[in-house]
């Protein structure tokens, strides 16, 4: 019998279980795929939102905020790459200006600090290549941007260190609920809880439906985006982001936290849970809106497009909480955009919540800190050479493109919940995320891994659904 089961490794899911590692409870987490962020999390745009959009007085509104506050601290202690790089929201015309104002008195309103309107003149002092037509641009200062999987990896792993049982390609089947605790059907056996905490994605409508007879209902939005080189990542220094619209923040033009240039995304309900395809009309609607953003965007520059499915709950808004005739049931659902930015602030929230209906005890072993794996060739001369004194590995480049060493992949293989497939490899070191897009480096990593995990290089996968070796 466990304390806490939490289902799905999303970014909310791992935030909630590191929070909770803290205290004296037996948790788990269950993740139907071969590896944590494989979901939402990983096909995102990595944005830090400001807090700017959200409706006063809402929970997204609320933890948006306190998400935002909580990145330069967690991300110090995790070791995941964070830069407040700011934000701008443009409008086309005078007539966008009553828009602007609006959110920024309702950011206000929120607690975002900092925000001014500028005129065309100011903002092209910050950003030359606004696109002519831009009028004004509201300015957010506290926007950043991060790595969603490095983020997400991070929160895993230091939960990990601080005794979370992670069971992955473990897919939960049916939940019933026995008495005053929970059981659990998987493809990997069956579970028993007292608590369940369902941070299952697009999928948190199908387990909450399980158990209760007040029904939600989670549409998958599906999201398109293209992805530059880092030739183009100079482009822009903040995120632009145009108007908001009912479906969302609208296509945006942003570097990303590793010097890429990211274009999207789009916003089409769909009712396929699965459909992380990109489509022709998705994509050429991504090229066609940025351009009324930035202009001289090199799109011949493109190195990749994807896709990626956000929760949208009807009514737009973040539900967490015990579920009202399922006492014991805490959804975390809806949780799309500012899901990543508010995921610190939602591990707090969820822990507030347990809080007042079970003793936590505090562990006085808790670590706090968390060490990423190391960019060999960003380190000083002499770190570098203790590390290949200590491991010749660190002299071999094996992804070209982002000049990633073996000792990097052996790390990322090795470390608690270490990578098993050719994804889990490039999310943790970005070996194959460059402009041949693993083009040269997938045969070595393939490799490595069938090495280091003693198999044949047949049962290499890309990613896919399979217990844990």
């Amino acid at each position: 019998m466990k304390d806490v089961i939490i289902i799905g490794a999303g970014v909310s899911g791992c935030a909630i279980a590191r929070e909770l590692s803290r205290y004296q409870l037996d948790i788990c987490v269950l993740e139907r795929e071969s590896d944590i962020c494989e979901g939402t999390s990983k096909a995102n745009s990595g944005i830090v939102h400001g807090g700017f959009d959200a409706k006063p007085g809402t929970l997204k509104a609320k933890l948006n905020v306190l998400g935002n506050s909580m990145m330069d601290e967690m991300s110090k202690k995790l070791d995941f790459e964070f830069k407040r790089n700011g934000s701008m929201v443009v409008c086309q015309n005078e007539m966008g200006i009553p828009a602007l104002e609006k959110l920024l008195e309702q950011g206000k309103e929120n607690g975002v600090k900092g925000m001014k309107i500028l005129k065309r003149e100011q903002a092209l002092e910050l950003e030359p290549n606004l696109a002519d037509g831009v009028y004004a641009v509201l300015h957010i200062p506290s926007g950043g941007i991060v790595c969603p999987f490095g983020m997400n990896i991070a929160y895993a792993e230091n939960a990990a260190q601080n005794g979370v049982e992670f069971k992955l390609g473990t897919e939960v089947q049916l939940i019933e609920r026995v008495g005053q605790d929970y059981r659990i059907q998987t493809n990997q056996g069956v579970f028993e809880t007292k608590y369940v905490i369902n941070a299952a994605g697009v999928y948190a409508d199908v387990f909450h439906n399980m158990v209760s007879e007040l029904k939600i209902h989670i549409t998958p939005r599906r999201g398109d985006y293209c992805l530059l080189d880092k030739t183009a990542g100079d482009l822009v220094r903040h995120t632009i982001f145009q108007l908001p619209t009912e479906k969302g923040k609208g296509v945006l033009v942003t570097p990303t936290i590793h010097g890429n240039l990211l274009l999207g995304p789009t916003a089409i309900d769909i009712e396929d849970k699965e459909a992380t395809a990109t489509t022709a009309k998705g994509l050429q609607e991504v090229l066609e809106k940025c351009t009324k953003s930035v202009k001289n965007i090199p799109f011949k520059q493109v190195i990749t497009s994807f896709a990626g499915l956000r929760a949208h709950e009807e009514h737009g808004e973040f539900i967490i909480g015990e579920v009202e005739d399922a006492k014991g049931f805490i959804d975390v659902a809806g949780i799309e955009s500012p899901g990543l930015t508010s995921a610190p602030a939602i591990g707090i929230y969820v822990r507030d919540i347990l809080a007042e209906k079970m003793e936590l005890k505090e562990k006085e072993n808790f670590v706090e800190e968390r060490k990423g794996i190391v960019r060999f060739l960003d380190l000083p001369k002499e770190e570098q050479n203790r590390l290949l004194q200590e491991n010749q590995a660190y002299g071999q480049i094996v992804c070209r493109c982002e000049q990633i060493t073996e000792g990097e992949i052996l790390d990322a293989i090795h470390r608690p919940l270490g990578a098993t497939t050719l994804d889990g490899v490039k999310r943790r070191t970005r070996a194959g995320m460059g402009r041949c897009q693993a083009g040269f480096c997938t045969p070595k990593v393939m490799e490595i891994l069938a090495r280091e995990l003693h198999l044949e290089l047949k049962d290499i996968r890309k990613n896919g659904r399979r217990d844990v070796r």
